[in-house]
């Protein structure tokens, strides 16, 4: 089922867009004069290259990056040119897409060996040992 759901992340680059914005990282002067932030939107309720089946695990998937409006946003402004940022954008996106499809193993539930078992105990005994040491011997 999931690996009919898989889609490449370049597939949705037509449908992104992009907005500028002056950002506060570093640059001096020039971070006050040229919009060097880039935020990536992603509209998925709106998405024609995404079936609704890919749109509703997505929306699942993503659900705390997405706006009420099921509006996905990313955004980079760590780099001097605007240029950079989008690129750092992009890569960032194609990630996320990428990981949301990855289909993660259920842990199975073991028993610890009977060396563990027995690692542990003697851990205990050898602190237990050194405490004891450190009390005041018994009057008599």
């Amino acid at each position: 089922m999931i690996s009919e759901l898989k889609i490449n992340p370049e597939e949705l680059h037509s449908e992104v867009v992009f907005q500028t914005a002056r950002s506060g990282g570093k640059g001096g002067q020039n971070v006050n004069k040229v919009e060097t932030k880039v935020e990536l939107r992603l509209n998925i309720p709106n998405s024609q290259i995404l079936s609704d089946e890919q749109k509703e695990f997505l929306s699942r998937k993503l659900a705390n990056k997405l706006t009420n409006e099921g509006v996905l946003i990313l955004y980079h402004q760590t780099e001097r040119s605007q240029l950079a940022n989008k690129e750092k954008v992009i890569q960032k996106f194609d990630r996320l897409i990428r990981e949301a499809f990855v289909v993660r193993r259920r842990r199975r539930a073991t028993r610890p060996t009977l060396a563990s078992k027995r690692r542990r105990i003697q851990a205990k005994k050898q602190r237990s040992d050194t405490k004891k040491m450190r009390r005041k011997p018994p009057r008599e």
